[in-house]
C-alpha cells in the first residue's frame, strides 16, 4: 500500500470539492437565504485540508489495482463526509447521519431521501444536494483526472475502480484524453436538457437541477412532488434524457467519431431498448385502467420504466398503487439496471447478457460434450476473466442483498417495505415500494439501519469490490 499516493490523492479530491461547494454560494448570492458562510467555511476547511495533504507529489507514482480500488472507495467516503457538513451548518438537515445518508445517497446518484419536506431546504442546499448528483454520475476520479495532472497512465487503475461495468476500455491512448472526453459529452448532455427544458417553461435553477439529476440518474428533485407537477412536455423530455443517459458512452463516442456501424452493432445498447420497449408495453397492458386516456398512461408509464431501469429515481405518478404485474416489472427493472460505462446503476444489461450466454454455453456443453463455443458480445470473445469476475460479482451481489435485509430487519418493518429499500439502495435507484415508496421517504429507518444502507449505496455506485476491499487486513499492507 502506497500511502503517500493516497494521502496526495485524496487531498486533491478535497481539493476539487472544495472548489464545487463555491458553486451553492453564488446560488445563495442570488436568492440571499443566508447561508454564504456555512459553504463557504467548508469549503475553505476542504481546500486547507486538501492542499496540505496533497502539497508533496509522492516519490513513488505507481498506482496499482489494489491501491486504485482502495482510493476510491476511501475518496467516495471522504466526499460524503465533508459534502454533509453545510446541510447540518445551515440546518437544512441538523442531524448529521440523515445529513451523510443524504449526501452519500447524492454522490452515489441513488436519490434515496430522509427527507418528508424537500421544499424546507434552501436554495443552496437544493442545489448542493442535486450537484452532487452529477459529480457522482460520471464519477468524481474521472472528473479529477481530466482536470489535473496526476499520475501517468496508471490512473487507469482509478477510473476501472470507479466507472460501472464488468470492464473498463480507454476510448483513446491516453487516459486523461478518455476522461475528458466522457465529461465533455456528460457536459454536453446536461446542457442540451437544460435548453430542452428551459423552451418549457422552467426557471434556470429548475431546469439545472433537474437535469444534474437525469443525467446523473440520480432523481432528487427540488419539489415534493418530484416530477409530478410539471407539465407532460417537460415530464417527456426527461423520460428521454433518462434513457439517453442509460446508455454506454462509448456508443456516444462512436456517433461522434463517425463509427455509426460499430454504434449500431452494439448489442448491449438493442437489448436496453428493447427491455424498455417490453416493460412499457407489458405495464401499458396490465394498468389501463389505472389512467384516463391512453397518452397520459404511455407517458406516466414511460417516464416510470425509464426512471427505474436508468436507476434515476424521479416520479410523475405513485406507482406503489399500480397492479402487482407492473410492480413486479419495476422491481425487476430494479436489479437489471443500464449499460455498462453509463451513469446509471442496477446489475447492469452487460453482465445480464454474459451470464444468460454463460447458462446457454453450459446447456449447450451438456448435449453436445466436444463443441467449441465461446461467449462473444459485438463479435468479440468475451474472455475467461471477464465471465470469472462476472460471476464472482453475482455472488457477491446477493450475499449483500440477503445480508443487509437481514439486518435491517431489526427495526420490525415489513418484508417488502426492507427488500425493496435494499434493492433501491444497493441498486443506487431511490424509491422503493410500501414505506419507502416513490411518495415517501427513508427517515425513518434507525440510524443502524441507514448505515447499512449508506453501506449499499456506497458499494452499488462503486460495483461492490472497493467497499469490500476495504475490510481486508492484507489490502493494508505498506508496499516494498
Amino acid at each position: 500500500m502506497n500511502y503517500s499516493l493516497i494521502l496526495f490523492i485524496l487531498g486533491s479530491l478535497l481539493k476539487v470539492e472544495g472548489c464545487f461547494l463555491l458553486l451553492p454560494v453564488l446560488v445563495d448570492l442570488f436568492y440571499k437565504e443566508n447561508v454564504i458562510s456555512s459553504y463557504l467555511l467548508v469549503a475553505g476547511v476542504c481546500l486547507i485540508l486538501g492542499g496540505l495533504a496533497s502539497h508533496k507529489r509522492p516519490e513513488r507514482g505507481k498506482l496499482y489495482p489494489r491501491d486504485g480500488l482502495i482510493i476510491v472507495a476511501l475518496g467516495w467516503i471522504v466526499l460524503s463526509v465533508f459534502g454533509a457538513l453545510p446541510f447540518v451548518m445551515t440546518g437544512d438537515i441538523p442531524n448529521y447521519v440523515d445529513a451523510l445518508f443524504e449526501t452519500i445517497s447524492g454522490f452515489t446518484t441513488t436519490g434515496a431521501s430522509i427527507l418528508s419536506d424537500v421544499e424546507a431546504l434552501t436554495h443552496a442546499s437544493l442545489f448542493w444536494r442535486s450537484f452532487t448528483h452529477w459529480v457522482g454520475g460520471m464519477g468524481v476520479f474521472v472528473f479529477v483526472m481530466a482536470v489535473l495532472p496526476m499520475l501517468g497512465g496508471s490512473t487507469m487503475n482509478l477510473m476501472k475502480a470507479e466507472s460501472p461495468g464488468p470492464s473498463v476500455d480507454k476510448l483513446v491512448p491516453h487516459v486523461k484524453d478518455t476522461a475528458s472526453i466522457l465529461y465533455g459529452l456528460y457536459l454536453g448532455m446536461t446542457v442540451l436538457e437544460v435548453i430542452f427544458l428551459m423552451l418549457g417553461g422552467m426557471t434556470m435553477f429548475e431546469a439545472l437541477t433537474t437535469s444534474f439529476g437525469t443525467v446523473g440518474t440520480g432523481g432528487f428533485g427540488v419539489y415534493n412532488s418530484s416530477m409530478g407537477g410539471f407539465s407532460p412536455y417537460l415530464q417527456n423530455v426527461v423520460t428521454v434524457f433518462m434513457i439517453l443517459s442509460g446508455i454506454n458512452y462509448a456508443f456516444y463516442f462512436c456517433l461522434i467519431s463517425g463509427k455509426l456501424l460499430t454504434a449500431i452493432r452494439m448489442e448491449e445498447v438493442r437489448t436496453y431498448l428493447l427491455v424498455i420497449l417490453v416493460a412499457i408495453v407489458a405495464i401499458c397492458i396490465d394498468s389501463r385502467h389505472v389512467f384516463q386516456g391512453f397518452f397520459d398512461m404511455l407517458g406516466h408509464v414511460s417516464f416510470q420504466v425509464a426512471s427505474i431501469i436508468t436507476t434515476t429515481g424521479f416520479s410523475t405518478t405513485d406507482f406503489d398503487l399500480w397492479p402487482q404485474f407492473s410492480k413486479t416489472i419495476l422491481v425487476i427493472l430494479m436489479f437489471v439496471g443500464a449499460c455498462a460505462g453509463s451513469t446509471g446503476g442496477g446489475i447492469k444489461i452487460s453482465r445480464l447478457m454474459i451470464l444468460f450466454k454463460s447458462m446457454r454455453k453450459e446447456l449447450s456443453l451438456i448435449v453436445h460434450p466436444r463443441e467449441i463455443k465461446k461467449i462473444r458480445i459485438d463479435d468479440r470473445s468475451v474472455t475467461h476473466e471477464v465471465v470469472r469476475s462476472t460471476n464472482v460479482f453475482m455472488v457477491i451481489y446477493f450475499a449483500i442483498l440477503f445480508i443487509s435485509v437481514l439486518l435491517i430487519g431489526v427495526d420490525e418493518k415489513d418484508f417488502t417495505t426492507n427488500f425493496t429499500a435494499v434493492v433501491a439502495t444497493l441498486n443506487n435507484i431511490g424509491p422503493g415500494l410500501e414505506l419507502v415508496g416513490p411518495t415517501q421517504n427513508f427517515g425513518f429507518f434507525s440510524h443502524f439501519s441507514k448505515f447499512v444502507l449508506m453501506f449499499d449505496m456506497l458499494a452499488g455506485r462503486l460495483e461492490l469490490f472497493p467497499m469490500l476491499i476495504l475490510f481486508m487486513p492484507s489490502s493494508w499492507k505498506k508496499s516494498k
